[in-house]
């Protein structure tokens, strides 16, 4: 099996690629992530690609609360079996199953709800980790959330819900890239220090770099370490957007726009192609 770095450089390639093609996504948080999503769905997650079930009893899940990712996710989902890659080509395009923002009406495998309409994320996750609990499923739900989908209202009350009811089969992970579709996070909402305001909900904050492949594997191995322990558990993820891609890096401008086909041949260049995985 590839290492995962050489997964995460592929995925990377995959998202350039899929913007490009129907110019049209977001390429900057979805490259920032794309060592977390290898790292989740090719070595910490107990999952079953096929045959593909909504339920997921016995499984651990995932949701995207910040769907405007879906470059990144879909590109893993694909990789980890869930669908062939070359329906990747597809991204965004007329009757394709791989909206711009996750949907389950097409039914794409891997995709449990829709979404993209920030805020919602964390309340599903929680929901899914009472049913896990209700149903006597010990396995776990994760999610991934962005750090200026957290100015959505919704997920203070989540924040607080969850500790309250002791969801300790959760493990959420925030992208704390500081970036934007409008320019910073702290100069649109200012979010402050995030571990304090989590800690003083009662949840157990850990931290990680990630884009240090290692760092990301550890830290979620502790997380799932930690779970039922009466808390639930969030990840602090410090990532940079357009990771990868020297002239993406560190822009809030790359949060939405399609590169050029000289900027894709750039940002291909950048990214080797693993000889063991291979464009779609």
């Amino acid at each position: 099996m590839p290492q995962l770095k050489d997964i995460a450089t592929q995925i990377r390639r995959d998202i350039v690629r899929m913007v490009h093609g129907c110019q049209s996504g977001h390429p900057g948080g979805s490259l920032g992530c794309a060592d977390f999503f290898t790292a989740l769905y090719f070595k910490i997650m107990q999952h079953k690609p096929q045959p593909f079930e909504m339920d997921g009893l016995d499984q651990d899940l995932f949701f995207l609360s910040n769907g405007h990712i879906s470059p990144v996710f879909y590109s893993t989902l694909a990789h980890a079996g869930y669908f062939d890659k070359s329906e990747l080509a597809t991204f965004r395009k007329l009757n394709s199953r791989l909206q711009g923002h996750p949907t389950t009406h097409e039914h794409l495998p891997g995709i449990r709800v829709a979404s993209g309409s920030l805020g919602q994320g964390m309340s599903v996750a929680i929901g899914a980790a009472l049913s896990k609990k209700l149903n006597n499923d010990d396995r776990l739900v994760f999610s991934l959330h962005g750090d200026g989908e957290l100015e959505e209202g919704q997920n203070w009350e989540a924040i607080m819900f969850a500790p309250h009811h002791k969801v300790d089969n959760l493990i959420v992970t925030v992208d704390w890239n500081g970036q934007q579709i409008d320019g910073t996070v702290e100069q649109v909402g200012g979010l402050g220090d995030l571990e304090p305001k989590f800690a003083s909900f009662g949840w157990k904050v850990l931290h990680m770099d990630g884009n240090n492949m290692d760092e990301v594997v550890a830290t979620l191995e502790k997380a799932v370490s930690l779970t039922g322990q009466g808390q639930p558990i969030v990840i602090l993820m410090k990532t940079v957007m357009g990771k990868g891609v020297d002239f993406m890096e560190g822009h809030h401008e790359w949060h939405g726009i399609a590169p050029s086909d000289e900027q894709l041949a750039k940002a291909l260049e950048q990214l080797p192609e693993p000889a063991e995985l291979g464009d779609y």
